[in-house]
């Protein structure tokens, strides 16, 4: 989806995404893009298979050319969490290794309650093909296991990238469950006061409130109609003009 704000900072504090053994530099790229959504930036390459710095890691990327230029390499998996004292490993089924797992949202609880506190922490992700090996995932405090379709739950190595880095991001971010999408402001109770005293009057005229014991109620149930559609300014400017329609000389077809 579009919708990048260049005005705006990029966030880039968080945990560290280690990337163990990738293999396609279309792959690093894409794991770029998806950190850079969700404001991280400090990417740690093992052994990538076609060398460092990659051409088509760039391409892929779309834009997210910061996290690249940062990049660093490592021989090792020890190495590039050295200087961390939380680890988290993604991986499906640990073979012989005991672990707490923990799902995503989860996973981003604890890594931002550490961040936060000035501990540096960091995610491991395996290679596309083979995922992490034992000796990779004892490096790790814990695991991130990911609940999905039990008969179809793989993911490509940009999407489980992408996936714990919307939680991680989620975990610190205050944006309102529900929120009106308008680029016209809520009208305010004169706006719409002054609009349903109108409608009102229109439809007495019209004869609309019979018979006049159930008048009150059925205004209010106007009122209440209109009310929980929260209408914007500009939407109160269209009902007037279809009052006006309504109500005044109508148009002839040609």
């Amino acid at each position: 989806m579009a919708g990048t704000d260049h005005a705006r900072s990029v966030a880039g504090s968080g945990p560290a995404i280690v990337l163990v053994e990738p293999q396609l530099g279309e792959n690093i790229g894409a794991c770029a893009r998806a950190m850079l959504n969700c404001g991280l930036t400090d990417l740690r390459l093992v052994n990538p298979r076609d060398g460092w710095p990659n051409p088509a890691a760039e391409a892929m990327a779309a834009g997210a050319i910061q996290v690249l230029e940062f990049a660093r390499v490592f021989s090792t998996t020890a190495e590039a969490c050295a200087d961390l004292t939380y680890v988290l490993a993604t991986t499906a089924r640990p073979r012989g290794v005991t672990k707490e797992a923990l799902v995503p949202r989860a996973a981003a609880a604890q890594l931002r309650r550490r961040v936060d506190a000035g501990q540096p922490a960091g995610v491991l992700f395996g290679p596309e093909r083979a995922g992490l090996v034992n000796e990779d995932v004892t490096l790790a405090d814990a695991v991130i296991t990911v609940p999905l379709n039990p008969g179809f739950s793989s993911l490509n190595l940009a999407q489980a990238v992408l996936l714990v880095g919307y939680e991680w991001y989620q975990s610190g971010d205050e944006t309102p469950d529900v929120q009106m999408m308008s680029e016209s402001p809520p009208a305010p109770v004169e706006t719409r006061e002054f609009f349903f005293t109108r409608l009102e009057a229109e439809l007495d005229d019209a004869g609309f409130f019979y018979p006049e014991h159930l008048e009150p109620t059925m205004k209010r149930n106007l009122r209440t109609l209109f009310t929980r559609a929260g209408m914007s300014d500009q939407e109160v400017q269209s009902l007037h003009g279809v009052i006006k329609a309504l109500t005044g000389q109508k148009r002839r077809k040609h």
